[in-house]
């Protein structure tokens, strides 16, 4: 069961907590909905068992990454950016950076990344993928193994692209499945439109 304890902007929770152990307890308290789920859970824990700098990019065989599914009250729009990159629409999200705060680094990235203050974010684990990024430059190929949340904000908020993003946008559920995306994203998407507002997950 979702909590209904959400993180706005002004939450004293938001910040930097530079322990690894933080982002652990976080994984083993997520109870997983079915066996995919807990075999993602399983790979990530694996993964900072062996590598005890899974918080930073400097992990070069791979590093925790956080993320969060934005969406508007309603739960009908859905809003996602196209990332210059991998060339494809995404949830908003980035590297830890050395922050085992997960929450944190979802919303830091989702305000970030869509020009969007008013945000508000529940800190439960929503969803787990591990996935290879291509070699870029002089950066290996590599895992990101992603911790995903829900965010939500105000159903007027105007968002802005940034560095990253080639373009930004809101979509409808139906939407998201004709855009350039992956599964994961569209999986993340249809687990937002089946949640509650805040205070109702």
């Amino acid at each position: 069961m979702k909590s209904s304890c959400w993180w706005s902007s002004d939450s004293s929770a938001l910040v930097k907590i530079e322990e690894l152990s933080h982002a652990v307890k976080l994984l083993e308290d997520y109870q997983p909905a079915n066996e995919f789920q807990s075999a993602e859970k399983n790979k990530i824990l694996s993964f900072c068992q062996e590598h005890p700098d899974a918080l930073y990019r400097s992990c070069l065989l791979g590093h925790l990454t956080a993320s969060a599914v934005v969406t508007d009250p309603a739960r009908e729009r859905f809003l996602l950016h196209h990332h210059a990159k991998l060339d494809l629409w995404l949830q908003f999200g980035g590297h830890c950076d050395g922050d085992g705060n997960l929450p944190h680094v979802a919303w830091r990235e989702a305000v970030e990344e869509s020009g969007i203050s008013d945000l508000a974010i529940d800190p439960e684990i929503v969803d787990l993928d591990v996935h290879k990024i291509p070699k870029w430059k002089d950066v290996p190929e590599h895992l990101h193994l992603d911790v995903r949340f829900l965010a939500e904000v105000p159903a007027a908020s105007v968002p802005v692209a940034g560095d990253e993003s080639l373009a930004i946008g809101w979509y409808s559920l139906t939407d998201v499945a004709n855009i350039n995306t992956d599964d994961s994203v569209q999986r993340l998407v249809r687990l937002a439109a089946n949640c509650g507002g805040q205070g109702e997950l």
